[in-house]
């Protein structure tokens, strides 16, 4: 017999990862809920029991993405040691990860959708961020606990709208070229680097 629990879980895991796919690859205003749940494998009415709306998804989508890079900065870190940020630069500018929209970081499709809603995302995705950065900031040496923090905001801003160009170039040359660009401009922001102790 099955156990309803653990059924429920399971959707509940199905419709925010559908939610996270579907705004990562078509933007909030390009998808809406019956094109979410019917991604999920659910109906509309099941959507709306496990997030409520729209809106609901977006916040939980957004959240579960940032999530990922809390996550993968001290991935990143602990198994690259030192040259972290160059490990991290390479995937996040490389080209499977430019190419997968559905799947790519949340920080690159979603920040701009963030900016159109109200201060209560506003507030959860700075809370979020700054959790990055702080993240980012402990794996850099030399400098101010300050300026080790704005490197790791620059690293992020470059990397953000860099990604962001290069996406948005026709060809698979100029994206290249922007890629290569910004994985060396990314690089530069951050300085100096330090390995993590586990």
């Amino acid at each position: 017999m099955r156990h309803k629990g653990i059924d429920k879980e399971e959707t509940r895991r199905k419709v925010v990862e559908a939610a996270g796919r579907g705004f990562r690859k078509h933007g909030y205003a390009g998808i809406g809920v019956d094109g979410l749940a019917k991604a999920a494998g659910v109906t509309s009415g099941a959507f709306y029991a496990h997030l409520g709306s729209k809106d609901g998804a977006f916040d939980v989508a957004l959240a579960a993405g940032l999530d990922e890079v809390i996550e993968g900065v001290p991935e990143f870190q602990s198994k690259h040691g030192a040259d972290w940020v160059k490990a991290f630069v390479e995937y996040y500018l490389g080209k499977p990860h430019r190419g997968d929209l559905e799947c790519g970081c949340a920080m690159a499709t979603l920040t701009s959708e963030v900016v159109r809603c109200g201060t209560e995302v506003h507030a959860a995705f700075e809370k979020k961020m700054s959790m990055i950065a702080t993240l980012i900031a402990r794996g850099l040496a030399g400098g101010s606990d300050e300026d080790r923090r704005a490197r790791a905001w620059s690293m992020l801003g470059i990397l953000i709208g860099g990604i962001n160009v290069a996406r948005a170039m026709k060809s698979a040359k100029a994206s290249e070229e922007v890629a290569e660009a910004i994985k060396a401009t990314a690089i530069r922001a951050v300085g100096r680097t330090r390995a993590i102790a586990s």
